[in-house]
């Protein structure tokens, strides 16, 4: 837990296993995972297969925090009989996009005496969300010179 994998909320990922079995008898298994959350297990989108030995994670189906995934393998033929392992993963803040102006364009002018007005609520994007909030107040500044921002 004190070096968890990092995935910013913004990212799908996987997270593959390598099973080998030492066994003569038959080799059909069972795959589980299973996702914590501070000792409490999640529920995840029944889209998401959990009897894999691959899980699929979508970005944004996971908030913020430290997980551990588990998966358990049992033999069909002896369900009793089962192995895990557990990998912890760390869902990140993707951060801000911020786009000053229409269209993210990387250079601003602005004449002789004008306004330039920078509306980074309107036009900037929050990747952990599906919804930016467009609070953020818009900021105006006059200048005496022809100014670019690149």
């Amino acid at each position: 837990m004190s070096n968890p994998l990092k995935f910013r909320r913004s990212q799908d990922f996987s997270l593959v296993s390598l099973i080998t079995i030492k066994c003569n008898e038959s080799l059909l298994t069972t795959k589980l995972w299973k996702i914590r959350n501070s000792s409490n297990e999640i529920q995840l989108n029944s889209k998401i297969s959990l009897t894999e030995s691959e899980i699929y994670v979508p970005s944004r189906i996971l908030p913020f925090g430290i997980y551990e995934f588990e998966l358990i393998v049992s033999m069909s033929k002896y369900p009793n009989l089962q192995s895990s392992s557990f990998v912890y993963v760390e869902i990140t803040p993707s951060g801000i996009t911020a786009n000053l102006v229409q269209l993210g364009t990387s250079m601003i002018t602005s004449g002789f005496e004008q306004d330039l007005q920078l509306n980074p609520g309107e036009f900037s994007v929050d990747l952990d969300e599906n919804s930016f909030n467009k609070t953020v107040s818009s900021f105006v500044s006059h200048f005496d010179f022809q100014m670019k921002i690149i």
